[in-house]
Formats: C-alpha cells, structure tokens, sequence
C-alpha cells in the first residue's frame, strides 16, 4: 500500500508532505530546493511506494491563475511525463500560508520559527494533503 506525496511548489522552496501508508493523515516531510526537487522524489522512491501525488494550485482571490501557476503546471507536466503510472491531482492552495503561518503562531513558536519560510512550506504542504484527504472521505 503507496502514500501520497504532497507538493506546495514554489520558485525557491518545495513544501512536501506526506501520508500515512493507510493515506488517513497527513504529516510534513521536508522542505526541498525547488531545483532539487526530482532527485528528493527518486530517491523517496527508492524506500517508499507512492500510489499518488497532490499537487498545490496556486490562485489569486478571484479564482484567476497567479504569477506562479505556469510554472505549477509545467512542475504537475514534469511529475506526470516523469512519473507515468501515478496519478497527479490538484487542490487550491490559497489561504494555506496564511493557515500555516496562524498555525505557527498558536503553536507557541518563536520569532525565529515562525520566519521559516521552509517550515511554513512544508506545514502548507501538510495542510493541502489533509485537505485533499478530507475532500476524498466525502
């Protein structure tokens, strides 16, 4: 039985997260260099089976794409050419770093932590896969 990997791309950073093997929770993985994101993947593959991959879409309020979402959609390309057999689903991803941000903050975490822009990455990157769980369950 796969997990599922769950990506919030960025032009720098790469939030991944990921479920359990029985796909009921999401927890963060990592946070990866956004150019070193295929060899993080194979070499998750090769201790890992992964029977799907969510994929963050970035929005403006209104709905409309944003500056990023080009390069989202040729990184859900690449993961679909590279990765054939795996399905690559999308989720919307706007509030997830104002979500993951609060979170920080009602954690306790200091200044410090909460300036982590890869720990933020990788918490929005928790919080689109626990949402796309909750989105499948219904």
């Amino acid at each position: 039985m796969g997990r599922i990997l769950s990506f919030d791309y960025g032009l720098k950073r790469t939030g991944v997260a990921v479920t359990d093997p029985g796909k009921i929770i999401a927890q963060g993985l990592t946070t990866v260099k956004s150019g070193e994101i295929w060899d993080f993947i194979d070499g998750y593959f090769k201790s890992e089976t992964v029977d799907r991959f969510v994929v963050g879409d970035p929005k403006n309020l209104d709905g409309s794409p944003n500056e990023i979402s080009t390069k989202v959609d040729q990184f859900i390309g690449a993961l679909k050419k590279k990765y054939p057999l795996i399905p690559v689903s999308s989720i919307d991803e706007r509030f997830t770093t104002v979500i993951a941000q609060k979170t920080l903050l009602a954690s306790g975490a200091g200044r410090k932590k909460r300036g982590d822009k890869g720990l933020t990455d990788k918490i929005s990157a928790t919080i689109l896969l626990q949402s796309y769980l909750e989105s499948v369950r219904v």
